[in-house]
Formats: C-alpha cells, structure tokens, sequence
C-alpha cells in the first residue's frame, strides 16, 4: 500500500474520563468515515491535563497498560473501524509512572508502548513530578496501513528523537501534545516554532508528521493554560496539508504518499551523507 490517510484530532476536555473518551470516540468513527486509516488523539485526553500543578491524588489517574479499560476501548474500536489508534495514557508500572502511548493496530491489536523519552519541568507543565523518563527508546511501529514512529509532546522539540525514529524505519511521525501558554510569561506565544520544529524534522528526516494538540482553557488561577490547538500534518517536504486553527476542535485530515516519501529520502541523500562517526559529541 503506497497511500495512506492520517488525521489528527482536536478538541476541548473536560475532566470526566468517560465524557472525554465518548468525544475522542465519536471524532474517531467521523474520521474513520471520511477515509482516515491512522488516526491520532491528543495527548493525556482522558481529563484535564493535570501537570499544571504538583497535587499527589492526581497519580491514582496512572493504571497499568495491561488491562487499561481506555487502551481495551480503542483496541475495540480499532478493530471494528480497521483504522490504527495512537492511545496516550498516563501509564503505572509497578511503583514507576510514566506518559505513555499504545499503538494500536487496525485489527486491535497493541504492538507495543512507547514512553515519553524528555520530561518537561518548569510552570505549568511540570511533569517531572509525575513522570519517570521513558526506557523504551524510540521505534516504527509496522501497522497495518505503514511504518510510523511515536514520541510524545516535549519529545517533538528534540531532533534526535525524530532521526532516531527514521532510522528504526518509521515514514510518518505522530506526536500527541498538550501545549499552550506560558503562565509565567503570556507575552510569550510558542505556536509557530512549535510548528516550524516539525516541520524542520520532516524536512531533515524526508518523512510526514501528525501533531494532534488540544484546545480550551484549563485552570481558573494563574497557573491557567489556554491550548492554541494549531494541529497539522505535513509532507517530507515540509508543506502543511492540513491544519486546524487555535480555538478550532476537529480532524485534520490528508493523504501522504509513502511511496513518494521513500523517493524523497533517497533522492536528498540525508542518509547516504550523514556521517555517525564525526557526531560523537552528541552521545554526551
């Protein structure tokens, strides 16, 4: 299969699991019906994203990958629908916590987690108290419908981590994010490097990427964010095909040619020139 449709969705939450999964549910089987076959939600959809503040009730939200009764939901309906679901979880392994996503494959099957490699910590995103770095390293996945590598928010801003998942074979990248404004410094507004960063890794990588962000403001105090949403998907060229505004929930929807994304990789020589053994200040 050389053509496949990628969607990112976007919307607001509520802090209510079941009324959240019912949304993501329902923008899943809209863009399921519109052709899409690797469909991304957010990032830690089930509620609000609780990093904002250091409160110790919010870890009884972690539950383990096994038996995960959000992951056993999207399993079902991945099998039902045949499309591929990227499920981001806040993951529990014994006493370790971590920012998680399941692949799950378009016959429900879970090929695998992926854990959140870089952990933000500063106002109002401060996931070191939550999270313990991820051990997985960064993969492709082989799904049904192409080879996609996964990493999670914060990880987009590395490039390391998007080589490092072009290397393992992926040619379409899929970042779930939760990213808004700064409380500390409103004037500050991060959306278009935000953008420009992936965009970058498509380029350097020849491969798509899919970021699926929400919108709505969480937080009644200072320490409020207001998610500019913004998702997009993009070619191994670096040109938007589609994308959402900041207040818009929705699909963001195209159609990427892997085909044309193997060409693109091979014609640019990144990886026939790139030289690992002059990089090796970068393993420090």
């Amino acid at each position: 299969m050389s053509k496949v449709t990628v969607a990112a969705l976007q919307t607001a939450f509520t802090d209510d699991v079941a009324e959240n999964v019912a949304r993501v549910t329902e923008l899943v089987r809209e863009a399921a019906g519109n052709g899409a076959q690797i469909i991304l939600p957010s990032e830690l959809f089930e509620g609000h994203y609780f990093c904002r503040t250091q409160h110790e009730e919010d870890f009884a939200r972690a539950q383990a990958a096994e038996a995960h009764p959000t992951i056993r939901h999207f399993q079902a309906l991945a099998s039902e629908l045949g499309v591929v679901i990227p499920v981001s979880f806040f993951e529990q392994a014994g006493p370790e916590h971590y920012n998680s996503c399941a692949v799950i494959d378009a016959d429900g099957t879970n090929l695998g987690v992926y854990r959140k490699t870089h952990i933000p910590d500063g106002p109002g995103y401060q996931e070191k108290f939550f999270f313990k770095p991820g051990n997985t390293g960064f993969r492709a996945f082989a799904t049904r419908f192409g080879m996609i590598g996964v990493a999670i928010c914060w990880d987009q801003w590395f490039p390391e981590a998007a080589r490092a998942m072009t290397l393992a074979g992926a040619d379409v990248l899929f970042y779930p994010t939760a990213i808004g404004t700064e409380p500390e410094e409103p004037e500050l507004d991060s959306r278009d490097s935000w953008q420009r960063v992936m965009i970058g890794h498509a380029v350097a990588n020849a491969v798509g990427v899919v970021a699926a962000n929400r919108v709505g403001k969480e937080g009644d105090d200072a320490g409020a964010i207001t998610f500019y949403g913004s998702s997009f998907i993009c070619d191994a060229r670096g040109d938007k095909l589609a994308e959402l505004g900041r207040n818009e929930p929705g699909i963001a929807q195209a159609t990427l040619d892997l085909a044309q994304i193997r060409r693109t990789r091979a014609s640019m020589g990144f990886f026939r020139d790139r030289r690992p053994s002059q990089y090796r200040t970068l393993g420090e």
